[in-house]
């Protein structure tokens, strides 16, 4: 069948408003086409067929998953059940002044991405049985907001989970499909109006008709000459990435293709730990450091093995102050920081990214720099933590998000270190 298209009006009420609106009506619209299989296309699919409708969900990789498989830290959310069940006084609204202060530009979008948070985290817990019971405190979040299970990585098990609900619905009814090594090209259009998709799958072309959902990621991968990357931050090009090969911004082109607007894509975020394989450093893809390394209590050193930046300020934040100091740069954990997210940590250690020193001493050698050093960055840090708590808001030092610090090497940056975790005394080092 070939859609048949009619303006019509629509007496449905759309989420938000209040009148119907004039749309255009698409046959047959049995189905919702989802491209993209990772955390984004995953939610919009299971929440097409939680509400009774068909979903078609096309990925160009042989697996779904994508980046979101990647995530390491966890998923944020204020004034979740969890949070509340752990009397943490987190609200929207605080999240919305975070979001903001982080840099936000577009308030109405922040407002958008903050006030759903709560409802988006509990989601995943009831419908899919997941844990999320472990909070933390992040890089510019005034309160501990970071979801994530007891377990492996939080993006692997959480969009798994969503993958593996939706391949039983696939399975057992004909309310979903999922077709992988699917590469959507174009858009097809009735006027105006998209009215489905057009894809490539073992040399053959495949059109499918219905209302379309893009969620195939940024372009984070898009390294040719002609690619958008090059188009909008030729800048970022010589960067490694932790984006998978697949991030290539499909969609974005398929919509300027058409004459679709964008907005922002300037914005591409460059993140401050990517881990070096010793014997590929120069790899053109890393793997991503999680931030939750850093929210636990992790501390960088320069190549001198001194700190010089809030570890849990905002990532453009890390990103400038590891540009105007010299690397190689380390993120050192200490086995209270290491025992706390000790599964990230044997898993980064099994893939040969991470190291395990049995004592301070054994790491100063590996770096070159004396054992004093290390011992003096870590009672600085120390000694900060403790004034920090006995005294929050009389530190000389300028804080972020706000109020005062005494931590000098981040409060010489104007966005001091506020929040301590997991620290210990420099006596401590050496053994």
């Amino acid at each position: 069948l070939k859609p048949f298209c009619s303006a019509q009006r629509a007496t449905t009420l759309w989420p938000g408003s209040l009148w119907p609106h004039r749309v255009m009506a698409c046959f047959p619209t049995s189905q919702a086409i989802v491209v993209g299989g990772g955390l984004g296309g995953m939610s919009a699919a299971n929440t097409v067929v939680e509400h009774g409708g068909r979903t078609l969900l096309l990925d160009k990789s042989s697996f779904c998953g994508g980046n979101s498989t990647k995530a390491t830290s966890g998923i944020n959310g204020a004034g979740t059940k969890t949070q509340k069940s752990k009397s943490i006084p987190d609200t929207a609204d605080i999240f919305v002044a975070d979001t903001l202060k982080g840099g936000a530009k577009k308030p109405e979008l922040a407002k958008v991405l903050c006030i759903n948070s709560a409802a988006d985290v509990d989601w995943l817990v009831d419908k899919f049985d997941l844990d999320l019971s472990l909070v933390a405190r992040l890089g510019g979040h005034s309160q501990p907001r970071t979801h994530r299970g007891k377990e492996r990585f939080p993006g692997m098990t959480i969009t798994y989970a969503l993958i593996q609900m939706l391949e039983k619905v696939a399975e057992k009814t004909n309310r979903a499909r999922i077709i992988t090594k699917a590469e959507v090209f174009k858009l097809l259009q009735s006027g105006h109006n998209v009215v489905g998709c057009e894809y490539r799958k073992a040399g053959k072309v495949v059109k499918e008709y219905g209302p379309m959902i893009l969620a195939s990621g940024g372009f984070g991968a898009d390294f040719g000459s002609d690619s958008l990357l090059a188009t909008y931050r030729p800048d970022l090009l010589h960067l490694p990435t932790t984006n998978g090969e697949h991030c290539t911004g499909d969609a974005i082109k398929m919509g300027e293709a058409i004459g679709a607007a964008t907005i922002d894509l300037e914005w591409v975020q460059v993140h401050p730990t990517g881990l070096v394989k010793p014997d590929d450093p120069d790899a053109k893809v890393k793997f991503l450091a999680a931030e939750a390394l850093r929210g636990v209590g992790g501390i960088v050193l320069d190549a001198l093995g001194n700190r010089f930046c809030n570890e849990l300020g905002r990532r453009d934040y890390v990103t400038g102050e590891m540009w105007k100091n010299k690397p190689p740069f380390r993120l050192c954990l200490n086995r209270a920081a290491a025992d706390e997210i000790i599964w990230h940590a044997k898993h980064y250690t099994g893939r040969g990214v991470m190291k395990f020193y049995p004592t301070g001493e054994d790491l100063a050698k590996d770096m070159g720099v004396p054992l004093q050093t290390l011992i003096d960055a870590h009672q600085k840090h120390f000694e900060a933590a403790k004034k920090q708590e006995k005294d929050p808001d009389g530190g000389p030092f300028p804080a972020y998000p706000s109020g005062k610090t005494w931590d000098e090497p981040s409060g010489k940056t104007g966005s001091g270190k506020k929040f301590f975790h997991n620290i210990i005394d420099g006596s401590k080092v050496k053994t």
